[in-house]
């Protein structure tokens, strides 16, 4: 597939059941585990360090995952590192960072080198994680920069595994589709 390429003989190692759309790109030294999904037109770019998406974690359309390079002014860059059970919605970018187990980031949200967000955490849409920020499980998170509002919910809390499912099962929709249709599947 011309969308997950080897950049300096590192390639992608992709689980067998995930759903990258075929207009996504996927470069370099990146793993993708089980039942993740990458939605069109998103960039998964791990050409200067490494990109973890762990298990059941959507990347929806539009969104950017990147990383920031070795070098005097970051000693050892940063890599992205990506749990599980995680939405990421459309139009984020996340650029050097760890977000951690069952989260959910806003559509248009920003989070930078070396912040990190931790399990169970909702940033509202169009915020922006500074670098080096850790935000602290269990809270909403909303604004630019970001600023702690409440803690989540019962509900809230479980909408994490809910909405990971339903992505994984959409995926597997679209799978099975471009299958049928005779088209290469990603992943």
């Amino acid at each position: 597939m011309t969308n997950i390429r080897t950049f300096e003989e590192m390639t992608p190692v992709i689980a067998e059941d995930v759903w990258v759309d075929d207009s996504a790109m996927v470069i370099g030294d990146v793993e993708i585990g089980s039942g993740s999904s990458i939605w069109p037109s998103v960039t998964v770019r791990g050409d200067i360090h490494r990109i973890r998406i762990g298990e059941r974690t959507s990347i929806q359309d539009g969104s950017v995952v990147h990383v920031t390079h070795d070098s005097e002014f970051v000693p050892g860059g940063h890599a992205t590192i990506i749990g599980s059970d995680i939405t990421v919605g459309h139009n984020v970018i996340l650029h050097g960072c760890e977000i951690q187990d069952k989260c959910l980031i806003g559509m248009g949200s920003i989070v930078l080198d070396g912040a990190v967000v931790q399990s169970q955490i909702i940033i509202g849409a169009g915020s922006l994680v500074p670098g080096g920020k850790v935000l602290e499980s269990g809270y909403l998170y909303v604004g630019s920069p970001v600023k702690q509002i409440r803690q989540l919910t019962e509900k809230e809390l479980a909408f994490f595994e809910y909405s990971a499912q339903s992505y994984q099962r959409l995926g597997q929709r679209h799978r099975q589709e471009a299958h049928c249709s005779g088209l290469e599947v990603g992943g």
